[in-house]
């Protein structure tokens, strides 16, 4: 909110000087956003009056005038303004002036010049170039009763301050002048002019039918007609200033008037032109499908959860947002009807956002406006356009459906001191309270308030000690330093962090991306296989409507980005939480009931293994490039990988990764179709996810003796169906021997026999295409003595055997 500091003092005017002001309202919690000056430095510029204006000789657009400045003599002065005339009055800026800087920051100052061969001896300065606003289509016209010669800055009162606050929502009672200065007063001490609003006297007795139906939507609605009033009528000077200094421009006499008290008192208010109702006016519930043009000139189609006013054909307002444009006042008008209501806030909340617009009157109804002083204001409204507009008042009508009740409020001052933070008295409470003019009532170690109707925030004990504290001053509140033990965290031995998991996937090559939460359903229906998505109630953008359940979609977006802008080589990451449907989970701190959210990581891969350089073949990552990633991840545990089918993988190219037995995630290769789908190079693309708390957990490292013997090593060639999967194999080998013998069981070669190989064995032995030839590696060795010859072969027969028994495998030879 923004106001003029001249305005604010005229109602409590403290022996501070501007800063100082600014300061006490920021420690009392009304933040004082920015100071700013209402113009800028400039000197020598006085009240000038146009005597005559003549064309100038050689040239089209400037005239020779002569202007009275107070001097004397008259001064001529070559402007070329399109209002110069005689008879006007305007800022003169004199010889040796110096106007506000411009661009270059610099100050102009005014010289006696000539323009096109006549001198000129000063200079008639428009709005803009004063720096009292962006007007420069003419010169700033001053009031026929400014006096000649008086300074610029004295007569338009530029030595002024604007204040801009930042004000919380549960500070509403201060959104308007008198607002502020009711807290400056309780801050400091001074005086408060409290204003008083005399009854103007009804002229006849004319009313308009009002009926409230919606008594949750408006508690309050009072009103009175205007006869005869003047539309064209000039506001004053005085009331465009000022209001002009609250950032709002003057459109008509009425409109002001009803802003000038919005921000005087904050108390919105609408006038209609009561010709164009028909009938009397309705509160209540708009009807599905209603439409009303607004005094923005938009057209808005209605719901049931929004207020309106409307006559007997028609909606004719949206209820505390906005006037409707069918019943607004114009210079035809002669006839209006003032209307001052009290809407609950709950009705008002959220309203105007549905339609893309925010308005002064929603933004202060949604937070509360005093529902006690309806009358007064609407005598207020009143006095000021029977002033400036003339009319002929009716009676003022008041409607009270539903007021609201103002229940006491008990403040224990044990707890207020516990809460604030220092020792307090009831003395010290009890006169905080009072100072902001509410009636306190004592008793032993509390405070009791009945807050007064324009301090509808105060409901509990929480709001008195708050209330207590700003009063005191935060800036006064001690310093203590925590009473509590604080113990840091320790993070288990056999568990890591996820910044190392961060870390490993960054030193394995990959860069790590963020992604929202919320992203197209598309991605769930195809990606992640979820036809019923977590929805959003209201979404940021229609293209991320619903929660992700996987983090891969988000990956392949960030992929496809960097391939389309010609990226050859992409390896990204992510950690980031998923969600799911899962009925068993119940409501807590850190859970919503019905749904689970675990962290999960995930990686995607695509283009070239390795770095372009000299000493590696180039070659396109593939499956096992991720299923090595997954291990180096997961490592020292060793993962067990099994195949298995997932939306977004290949079907014969993906595996789900199992540790101890649980699944933990997948690896895998994109699916042909999402690569067509979504336009990708030929080399596909391989991934992986994993549930993150699988990843964290980390075995610790068991105290192992290095072996004392020299090491015996038996490389196995076995004749084995093409189907017998490598897991297979290395579980036969080491069932077969127990950990103390065989040290270690390697695959190192893969051979499948071509025709042109059946030299090197037998057709028997090779005359299935679906058999293959597995190289394997044994490393034995004994803990107590070196193996012998006859330990050796029996742990070989043990191996060979187990193999024939539980994979099929023929022995081709050892070594």
């Amino acid at each position: 909110m923004q106001f003029p500091e001249s305005w604010l003092r005229e109602f409590c005017n403290p022996p501070l000087t501007t800063v100082e002001l600014a300061e006490a309202l920021t420690m009392a919690g009304l933040e004082v956003e920015e100071l700013r000056p209402v113009a800028p430095p400039f000197s020598k510029i006085v009240v000038g009056e146009i005597k005559e204006a003549v064309q100038h000789p050689n040239a089209d657009r400037l005239r020779v005038c002569q202007v009275d400045a107070g001097g004397g003599a008259l001064l001529t002065i070559v402007c070329g303004a399109p209002n110069a005339r005689p008879g006007i009055k305007v800022p003169c800026a004199l010889v040796g002036a110096e106007l506000p800087p411009g661009e270059d920051g610099k100050p102009f100052q005014i010289k006696v010049g000539k323009l096109r061969g006549v001198e000129s001896f000063g200079m008639l300065c428009s709005a803009r170039e004063l720096g009292v606003s962006e007007d420069h289509g003419g010169l700033l016209e001053l009031s026929a009763d400014a006096p000649v010669g008086q300074d610029v800055r004295g007569y338009l009162q530029l030595d002024d301050t604007l204040f801009t606050l930042k004000l919380t929502p549960n500070l509403a009672h201060a959104l308007s002048v008198y607002g502020v200065a009711r807290e400056v007063s309780a801050l400091t001490g001074a005086p408060l002019h409290v204003p008083t609003f005399p009854a103007v006297a009804p002229v006849h007795d004319a009313r308009l039918p009002v009926g409230v139906q919606a008594t949750d939507l408006c508690g309050r609605f009072s009103g009175r007609i205007i006869r005869g009033v003047n539309p064209q009528a000039m506001t004053p000077q005085w009331m465009v200033d000022r209001l002009a200094r609250c950032g709002q421009r003057s459109v008509s006499a009425l409109v002001d008037i009803s802003n000038y008290v919005m921000f005087e008192l904050g108390r919105p208010s609408h006038i209609f032109d009561l010709d164009k109702i028909h009938g009397g006016l309705e509160v209540r519930w708009a009807h599905a499908g209603e439409q009303l043009k607004l005094l923005n000139g938009s057209t808005i189609t209605l719901d049931g959860k929004v207020g309106v006013i409307a006559d007997s054909k028609q909606v004719e307002s949206l209820a505390g947002i906005m006037g409707g444009d069918a019943t607004a006042v114009s210079d035809a008008t002669r006839n209006i009807y003032v209307e001052a209501a009290f809407w609950w806030p709950k009705a008002i909340a959220g309203r105007s956002r549905r339609y893309n617009f925010a308005t002064d009157a929603g933004h202060r109804f949604e937070r509360g406006v005093d529902p006690g002083q309806n009358v007064e204001h609407i005598e207020r409204l009143t006095r000021l356009i029977v002033d400036i507009c003339g009319g002929a008042p009716g009676p003022v009508d008041d409607l009270q459906p539903h007021m609201p009740v103002a229940k006491p409020v008990t403040l224990r001052v044990a707890r207020a001191a516990k809460i604030i933070g220092m020792p307090l008295t009831q003395a010290q409470c009890a006169g905080a309270l009072r100072r902001l003019g509410l009636v306190v009532q004592e008793s032993e170690g509390a405070v009791t308030v009945t807050p007064p109707s324009y301090r509808f925030d105060l409901v509990i004990e929480e709001d008195l000690v708050e209330e207590v504290a700003r009063m005191v001053g935060y800036n006064n509140l001690p310093t203590t330093p925590p009473l509590a033990p604080i113990t840091a965290k320790i993070r288990r031995e056999e568990e890591r962090s996820p910044f190392a998991v961060r870390r490993a996937l960054a030193a394995l090559g990959y860069q790590e991306t963020i992604n929202f939460s919320f992203v197209e359903q598309r991605w769930e229906n195809e990606l992640a296989g979820n036809a019923v998505p977590i929805r959003l109630l209201n979404p940021i953008a229609s293209q991320m409507s619903v929660m992700r359940s996987s983090l891969l979609g988000s990956l392949l977006q960030v992929l496809k980005f960097n391939l389309d802008r010609k990226a050859s080589r992409v390896r990204v990451f992510e950690v980031g939480r998923v969600f799911l449907r899962d009925p068993s989970v119940a409501s807590s701190d850190t859970t919503v009931e019905g749904f689970h959210q675990p962290m999960r990581v995930a990686g995607m891969a695509c283009g070239s293994a390795d770095a372009l350089q000299w000493g590696v073949k180039e070659r396109a990552v593939d499956f096992f490039d991720a299923k090595g990633d997954v291990e180096a991840l997961l490592a020292p545990a060793k993962a067990v990988f099994e195949p298995a089918e997932h939306p977004t993988m290949h079907p014969g190219r993906c595996a789900r990764v199992l540790l101890d037995g649980q699944a933990i995630g997948y690896v895998g290769e994109l699916h042909p179709r999402w690569r067509q789908a979504y336009d990708l190079p030929a080399a596909a693309p391989v991934m992986f996810e994993l549930e993150l708390d699988a990843v964290l957990q980390r075995r610790v490292a068991q105290v192992r003796p290095v072996a004392k013997f020299q090491p015996v090593e038996r490389d196995l060639a076995i004749l084995v169906h093409e189907s017998t999967t490598h897991d297979q194999v290395m579980a036969s080998v080491h069932r077969a021997l127990p950990a103390t013998l065989l040290r270690s069981a390697v695959l190192f070669d893969v051979y499948r026999p071509s025709p042109a190989g059946m030299a090197v064995a037998s057709a028997a032995e090779l005359s299935a295409a679906a058999k293959k030839s597995l190289a394997v590696r044994l490393v034995l060795n004994g803990d107590d003595a070196p193996l012998s010859d006859d330990q050796i072969e029996a742990a070989i027969q043990a191996v060979v055997a187990g193999l024939a028994q539980d994979v099929g495998a023929r022995l081709r030879g050892y070594q």
